[in-house]
């Protein structure tokens, strides 16, 4: 186990992890309408926050708090009030945190970006004096241990560490690209620049030394009130105005993640990381001893009928197969009738695939029913697929009977064809 207290003598550090479960996830069209992006689905059981929440459990965080600013409800009955992770306690633990308005000094509404987010709390993150803040996105699949992280940044000094992965450079330009020199000092990020000359980014995976990232917030703050006395344009995202300041200081240093990430932003990237889960590209499952930690279904065990034909798909509880399923991960209490085809894609919670319908990538929302002989979608000509290639249908939408969804189709949740 990594030591935090590695100045003999020194007392452990107070940690605190900010989770920010963010905004709308508009990218992901109709399948976030009416959820936080990380209250999405991943492999069928788990939602995308389980993995950010599962790091941080297992790395004996002791005080974590989840930002949500858009449809914070969709999230809290996972959540449980921390329960799943262990983080349900008398003192410290688990908070959630929704923007609020009153009297205090603080910046008040919802935020324009994940550094401005934490603007809006640094009244709440000095009141409980932490030494070190650990900023966590809530919709990526990865999995780390924080402490040695941590152990890392005290051992350098650091004022912040950036934890880095490397993506192709196709990936890279809409990222935040890190430059990263001798020693592993940052020396620049390029916010999602025009041409990407790295693959290397930020995973958005931040440790912060508490004093210097309140002390920034606040200096940021005035500058910009000076311009803006409304701050309407607040801080923005991380690389535009804080972690460049931060860089600029000289003490930012890296941390390569070892092993896979990816961020579900995208309906392709939705899609591409279910095709490595099946491939098993994803190691994120692999190590008992570090269980991604979830908010499990109550449903019995899938089950494949006599007539049903399952080839490299993952089954979550509670699914029946009566039909065919190809290269698809289907979510708990999905039914899959005789004569039905499900192909390259993922269907979400309970779901119904009638006799007969074809349903090929494509991505299927919550209680989603695909009626008799109908048609969804079509198996992209490559991979990874472009986002305009995947078909979406959002919750509770209804594709009729006989009827062609084409590819790329957007089906509003509620709606039908």
């Amino acid at each position: 186990m990594p030591r935090l207290d590695v100045v003999p003598g020194a007392r452990t550090p107070r940690l605190l992890a900010i989770v920010q479960a963010g905004g709308k996830g508009s990218r992901m069209d109709v399948l976030t309408r009416e959820r936080a992006k990380p209250a999405l689905p991943f492999a069928g059981s788990y939602q995308l926050i389980d993995f950010a929440l599962s790091n941080l459990a297992h790395s004996r965080i002791p005080d974590v708090w989840v930002s949500v600013q858009y449809q914070a409800g969709s999230l809290d009955r996972h959540l449980a009030q921390g329960r799943p992770w262990d983080l349900d306690r008398t003192r410290g633990g688990y908070r959630r945190l929704v923007p609020e308005q009153g009297d205090s000094s603080s910046v008040e509404g919802f935020s324009s970006g994940n550094a401005d987010n934490l603007m809006r709390l640094a009244d709440d993150i000095a009141a409980l004096g932490p030494d070190i803040v650990i900023v966590s996105s809530a919709d990526h699949v990865f999995r780390l241990d924080l402490r040695e992280v941590i152990e890392q940044h005290l051992r350098r000094g650091a004022e912040a560490t950036l934890v880095t992965t490397t993506v192709p450079l196709a990936q890279a330009k809409h990222k935040a690209v890190v430059t990263v020199g001798r020693g592993q000092r940052v020396t620049a990020v390029d916010y999602k620049p025009k041409v990407a000359r790295s693959g290397v980014i930020a995973s958005e995976v931040f440790v912060y030394d508490a004093p210097v990232l309140l002390a920034e917030l606040d200096a940021l703050r005035r500058e910009r009130a000076a311009v803006d006395p409304g701050l309407s344009d607040g801080l923005g995202d991380f690389g535009e105005h804080l972690v460049p300041r931060i860089i600029a200081r000289g003490r930012t240093y890296a941390f390569a993640l070892q092993g896979y990430w990816m961020d579900l932003g995208r309906p392709s990237a939705y899609l591409s990381a279910h095709r490595d889960l099946l491939r098993g590209k994803v190691d994120v499952f692999d190590d008992p001893e570090w269980p991604i930690l979830t908010r499990f279904p109550e449903l019995p065990p899938a089950r494949v009928d006599r007539d049903g034909r399952v080839d490299d798909a993952l089954l979550s509880p509670g699914v029946v197969v009566s039909g065919t399923v190809r290269g698809s991960v289907v979510g708990p209490g999905c039914l899959i009738e005789s004569g039905a085809t499900v192909e390259d894609s993922v269907l979400m919670d309970g779901v119904r695939v009638e006799a007969g319908a074809v349903v090929r990538g494509a991505i299927l929302d919550d209680r989603v029913v695909v009626e008799h002989d109908a048609v969804v979608g079509e198996t992209p000509s490559r991979w990874p697929a472009a986002d305009s290639a995947i078909t979406l249908c959002g919750a509770d939408a209804r594709v009729r009977r006989a009827t062609v969804l084409p590819p790329g189709a957007r089906l509003e949740p509620g709606g039908s064809t």
